[in-house]
């Protein structure tokens, strides 16, 4: 069974805020990622709840909105 791809809007405008984006997600347990830094998107596949991943995207001081599953 696939855990489900969260997606989330991150306001990231350069190399250095995907990279803090990166540097946070890379604490988590289990958690696969792909930042789409053209597009400001950040995917996450988790298990974990998205208001937690919600939260710990907003450690790195941008916008973040979450936009559902896919």
């Amino acid at each position: 069974m696939s855990m489900p791809k969260h997606k989330f809007s991150v306001t990231m405008t350069c190399e250095g805020c995907s990279g803090a984006v990166s540097r946070i997600l890379s604490r988590l347990e289990d958690v696969k990622f792909e930042i789409d830094l053209p597009n400001q998107l950040v995917w996450i596949e988790s298990d974990k709840d998205a208001d937690f991943l919600l939260e710990t995207l907003k450690k790195c001081g941008k916008p973040v909105t979450y936009q559902g599953t896919q």
